[in-house]
């Protein structure tokens, strides 16, 4: 039994670890996806594939993490041998995201633990270059799709010659390997100090207390049935979410019962992204200042239909699933409990050609709280990710930066007033592909308790406007526009 010193000491000691292993990926990273936005995230887990610990980094990343880590725990491993995935049905969320798990083994021999990184890569090896097609109808139009494998030099190479830039995503994946380095390091170091023995004590503490803060905090909710409604924003029409949310005593219920099939886009979502949304919204609404482990995550039950659009089977296009529709889950949940929406939405924007790839996610507003207005340009929810540095930008990729600024008045009214969304526009400096997959743009984003709706986004090229979900090429001189939504009021004026 550890006592409530030695349980912070572990705690604090697991938590620097990932934040470490985080320093380390981004600072190693060549991509600017990686090294200027932080699109990546790192975590621990014991040797049952229990998350420990995590970084707080991107919330869709890493709520989703333990099934990756699952996808692997069964195999034989060895020291010093990795693992790497990206399979959406095999522990992925979707392509572009890719992880790579290393285990740990103690000086005995005993396996410790893992440590795992997940990375967004510009591209990998899809139609068109940043690998985020707004049209895919199948996840073989998305890219590579890596199963659990070994991760050597003959992976590596074999890997990323299927991508654009392969030298870049050699360098990345090597960056993720660097940080999984640290993280081994560190629980070895742990068990060092500890005894491996100890260490497994330790960790289960950690888990045993994030699930007693996060049942308190449950207990403190009204008991009962909350509902929510919601719309995506499909190319085919609207897509319907449902959410019954049920407090009983010190659990929580979500049942997505009634939400829309599996459709013909890529706004699936893989179980392992709905259940990620629904972590995020849980930590939103107990405390998130909670050890982020495995252990806070016991009190929440999900009922998700299989092959509804919230529990995909395998083969179903996901690109937009992982940024789009987990935006929507945490609105649904959130909303249900009676908060206001925040933008809802990555505003996923992809340029390039053969000889570079580029992605971003653009902030906007978030909705308004009863004691506080929301915050105005940030990202909101699932993806927490910076932005790319306006030289960084323009120093690496033909483009040029025409206005990026806040959008003034696009957050809802109320007695607390949404957060405004941004203006982004680039202009090409020479031929390539665009492709854009928002939100939030036929629908605005809802306000609360009387409080206004944000104003929805919109996308332009060459002031002529765009579908929200669109894929085109964009030519010397032109100019593509984003504005993106505001957040939703709280309280009438």
């Amino acid at each position: 039994m550890l006592d409530p010193i030695e349980l912070q000491v572990v705690a604090g000691a697991l938590a620097a670890a990932c934040e470490e292993m985080g320093v380390v990926l981004i600072r190693s990273a060549h991509s600017s996806n990686i090294k200027e936005r932080r699109d990546a995230s790192t975590a621990l887990f014991d040797p049952d594939g229990a998350m420990v610990m995590q970084a707080e980094h991107i919330p869709v990343h890493l709520g989703a993490m333990p099934a990756a880590v699952a996808a692997v725990r069964e195999e034989r491993h060895r020291a010093g041998v990795s693992w790497v995935l990206n399979d959406p049905f095999a522990g992925g969320t979707h392509l572009p995201d890719i992880t790579v798990i290393t285990p740990a083994f103690g000086d005995a021999g005993e396996l410790l633990g893992f440590a795992a990184s997940r990375a967004h890569h510009a591209d990998v090896g899809a139609r068109v270059p940043g690998s985020m097609p707004a049209d895919s109808t199948s996840l073989d139009e998305e890219g590579v799709v890596i199963a659990p494998r070994v991760l050597d030099e003959r992976a590596l190479a074999e890997l990323t010659s299927s991508m654009r830039q392969p030298r870049e995503r050699r360098a990345d994946l090597r960056a993720q390997l660097a940080a999984n380095a640290v993280g081994v390091e560190r629980l070895r170091e742990l068990a060092g100090r500890l005894g491996a023995e100890r260490l497994r004590e330790a960790t289960a503490a950690v888990l045993d207390y994030s699930e007693r803060r996060t049942r308190a905090c449950l207990s403190d909710l009204p008991d009962g049935e909350r509902s929510c409604e919601d719309v995506l924003e499909a190319r085919e029409g609207d897509l319907l979410l449902r959410c019954t949310a049920r407090v009983d005593g010190d659990e929580l219920e979500l049942d997505f019962t009634g939400s829309a099939a599996q459709h013909l886009g890529n706004l699936n979502c893989p179980l392992a992204v709905t259940f990620s949304a629904c972590l995020f919204a849980l930590r939103v609404l107990t405390d998130p200042d909670i050890p982020a482990s495995a252990g806070a995550f016991r009190p929440l039950h999900l009922v998700v239909p299989d092959g509804s659009l919230l529990n995909a089977r395998p083969g179903a296009a996901v690109a937009a699933g992982n940024v789009e529709t987990s935006s929507r889950v945490a609105d649904l949940v959130l909303s249900a409990f009676g908060y206001a929406q925040g933008q809802g939405t990555m505003n996923n924007l992809t340029l390039g050609d053969e000889r570079f790839s580029y992605y971003e996610t653009l902030g906007g507003g978030q909705g308004a709280a009863a004691d506080r207005d929301g915050p105005s340009a940030v990202h909101v929810a699932m993806s927490n990710t910076m932005n790319t540095p306006i030289e960084a930008l323009e120093r690496e990729f033909p483009l040029r930066v025409v206005e990026y600024a806040v959008r003034r008045g696009s957050g809802g009214s109320g007695r607390r007033r949404g957060g405004d969304g941004v203006v982004r526009e680039l202009q090409a400096l020479r031929d390539m592909t665009y492709s854009l997959i928002g939100e939030r743009r036929r629908h605005a984003p809802r306000g609360a308790a009387g409080g206004a709706d944000g104003a929805p986004g919109r996308d332009l090229l060459d002031g002529e406007p765009l579908p929200g979900k669109s894929t085109g090429s964009l030519h010397a001189g032109q100019r593509l526009r984003i504005e993106t939504p505001g957040g939703g009021g709280f309280g009438d004026a």
